[in-house]
């Protein structure tokens, strides 16, 4: 195929996303207004002239995925890639399981969790239906719909925000070159449903990869999706990240994404410690996570609306964290930031 076809293709395939993520919102909020009409004083239209910005944005993310592709950093076909599968079997999900949601915002009830879910065990700060989702992150219900949740929220984006980590952590890898592609290891913090180890595996075929995360349920999941692509299957293990079940210097490299706005400030330096303990030296740590005030004061209006219309308890303080000042202070160096339409991103080396 043309590559003008090709990238024509990969844009409307995109745009569709969108337009299906924009329609989902509208829907969803037409249905919650009638059903709660008091929910409706809570949300506030997003105004024209930031809504131009997103898509601005959205173009730029968008065209940089295109260009990576292109470069060589991962598969083109990644840029097409969609869990149709999965949408068609739980999309359907996703609208039964909003009344609960609804009910929950409406009572601002925010540890429901079934009788049937254990809790024991968890951080404090773990026990929470993030995003409004029933049971938290501790059920298979959730880990099954999480992903769809994420696309449509960031109208079919959030892989290639996900993808954005392939290019430093490629460029963050030649300081190994003397070693063979398989004996490199790579462990992504707090990995979830997989989606990405996925990305990563498809970038870096050889490589050994870890994951570990909280939930047994996302980490089934993750093990579902991951089992179904060749190469070499990640370890996945459940253990909290602020003590990661891992020896010293045993990485070449740790990424970690979406993970540090749902973390209290002082358990974002515990992790951030625990991440530059088991790098190796002259390895290189990624964080990808939400934008902030610093670097983004033209979307304020929709950081300050993000924490109460999803949900997310640490999210106001994280906007104003100086996360490279933690970096730092363990020990990490050289410290890059980007930027990619809602995400940001830390890209810090451990010195050799």
């Amino acid at each position: 195929m043309p590559e003008s076809l090709t990238k024509l293709t990969y844009q409307t395939f995109q745009q569709g996303k969108n337009y299906f993520g924009l329609a989902h919102k509208i829907l969803s909020s037409q249905l919650r207004n009638l059903v709660y009409p008091t929910l409706q004083q809570k949300t506030k239209p997003i105004p024209n002239e930031l809504l131009v910005k997103l898509q601005q944005r959205l173009n730029q993310l968008l065209e940089t995925d295109w260009q990576d592709a292109q470069k060589g950093v991962y598969p083109e076909s990644l840029l097409f890639d969609n869990p149709w599968q999965d949408f068609f079997s739980y999309y359907p999900l996703v609208w039964l399981d909003s009344p609960q949601i609804w009910e929950r915002l409406k009572q601002q009830n925010y540890q429901d969790f079934s009788p049937e879910i254990d809790t024991d065990g968890y951080p404090s700060y773990y026990v929470q239906n993030f995003h409004h989702q029933s049971n938290g992150y501790l059920s298979d219900l959730s880990a099954n719909l999480y992903d769809l949740q994420v696309e449509i929220l960031f109208g079919g984006a959030a892989d290639a925000m996900r993808r954005r980590i392939l290019a430093p952590l490629k460029q963050g890898l030649k300081a190994f070159d003397s070693f063979t592609p398989k004996q490199v290891r790579i462990l992504d913090v707090a990995c979830g449903t997989g989606r990405t180890l996925k990305l990563i595996r498809a970038a870096l075929p050889q490589a050994s990869l870890f994951g570990t995360d909280l939930s047994p349920a996302y980490l089934r999941k993750a093990n579902e999706l991951l089992s179904q692509i060749p190469g070499e299957l990640p370890q996945l293990l459940q253990g909290n990240a602020e003590e990661l079940p891992y020896v010293d210097n045993y990485f070449h490299a740790v990424t970690s994404v979406f993970l540090f706005h749902e973390l209290p400030a002082s358990v974002r330096q515990t992790v951030i410690e625990q991440c530059f303990r088991v790098t190796k030296p002259g390895g290189v740590f990624i964080i990808c996570d939400s934008i902030q005030l610093s670097d983004s004061p033209e979307l304020e209006y929709m950081m300050d609306s993000f924490p109460e219309t999803f949900h997310e308890p640490y999210y106001k303080h994280y906007t104003t964290d100086n996360l490279v000042e933690r970096l730092q202070r363990v020990g990490f160096e050289n410290i890059e930031i980007q930027d990619h339409f809602m995400s940001k991103y830390f890209i810090a080396h451990k010195p050799a």
